[in-house]
């Protein structure tokens, strides 16, 4: 049953300016909403939380798309937001899964947070699922195991990709280029065309391409999470 699966834990970036061009960004929202909306839909609770807590900054959103609409105007919604939990306050055991939403911010915060790499380790080595959309993934640039290795080596995975960020002419902005980084980590990146929906899915390691694969990246987490339950 979904009411006896933990929650889900879901991070956002902290990091409002983009590298030194001075423009704002922050984390995705329909990289948050369009899962919420599979979370929710079965049931599943979750929080929300992001590197330094409180109101984490937004890269984009547009309140045309009828997620953001919907939990835009939503009051408990909004609030969770606004008191974002703080990543190192909490206890990684009560979660069955962890999904990092993209947003540019992330590629500035979460490869390099000691906290973000605990947390992957500690969901992951206890059976739980690890995921991630778009810029998401560079919350596991630098994740190891126990054992040191890489949690991407040898496995197959989603993230946005060099074609996309040089499409969006931020190839000489952001820190590292994020597909290139994963694959030198050793993962196998599976890459579609631009801003096509692309979910790859490799055991309890669960990624998702762009913005358009941000729904299917959280339909499948829930559908393993009520397998496994």
């Amino acid at each position: 049953m979904a009411n006896t699966i933990k929650p889900i834990l879901c991070v956002v970036t902290s990091h409002p300016i983009r590298g030194d061009s001075g423009e704002p960004t922050g984390f995705a929202m329909v990289e948050l909403t369009h899962p919420l909306e599979a979370f929710d839909k079965a049931g599943i609770p979750y929080e929300i939380a992001s590197i330094r807590g409180g109101h984490p900054p937004i890269d984009f959103f547009d309140l045309s798309d009828a997620a953001n609409a919907h939990y835009w105007k939503d009051k408990d919604f909004r609030s969770a937001l606004a008191d974002s939990l703080i990543l190192r306050d909490l206890d990684p055991s009560c979660y069955s899964a962890v999904f990092f939403a993209g947003g540019h911010g992330t590629m500035w915060d979460f490869a390099d947070s000691e906290v973000v790499q605990k947390v992957i380790r500690e969901i992951w080595e206890a059976g739980g699922i690890v995921s991630a959309v778009c810029h998401g993934p560079a919350a596991l640039v630098n994740a190891t195991l126990s054992d040191g290795s890489y949690l991407v080596a040898g496995k197959k995975l989603a993230a946005f990709t060099d074609e996309e960020e040089a499409e969006v002419r931020y190839t000489e902005v952001v820190p590292y280029l994020l597909a290139t980084t994963l694959k030198q980590r050793g993962a196998l990146h599976q890459a579609a065309p631009n801003w096509s929906e692309n979910v790859v899915t490799d055991g309890r390691l669960i990624t998702g391409q762009n913005p358009a694969s941000a729904h299917g990246v959280g339909q499948a987490l829930v559908e393993q999470l009520t397998t496994k339950s």
